[in-house]
């Protein structure tokens, strides 16, 4: 599980770093400062994707939670987006070593 959690990770790493590098190749291109929004990225990948969470979501949360919070992660730029969740996917795959060493009893 672990193994997948730290993949997980990885992969939104690499998307991460993906979406800031070309974020800042059209800034340079166009002189002014491009962020794209979560949803935007999203939406380029596939776009039957937004609509099948928006459906599910409504399906089985309360309305509230999908107009708040979903909305408002759509907004934030995708390479924080993709860096918080590679975070955090990290952070719970993370085992701490003993305090005692490596080869204590």
């Amino acid at each position: 599980m672990r193994f997948l959690l730290r993949f997980l990770s990885l992969a939104f790493l690499v998307a991460a770093v993906m979406t800031g590098i070309i974020d800042s190749i059209q800034s340079v291109a166009s002189e002014t400062v491009v962020v794209t929004p979560f949803g935007a990225a999203i939406f380029s990948v596939n776009p039957e994707i937004l609509a099948a969470a928006e459906t599910w979501s409504l399906a089985h949360l309360p309305a509230w939670m999908w107009n708040t919070f979903a909305e408002w992660t759509l907004l934030q730029p995708a390479f924080a987006v993709f860096l918080f969740l590679s975070f955090m996917l990290w952070a719970v795959a993370f085992r701490r070593e003993p305090a005692a060493g490596r080869f204590a009893a």
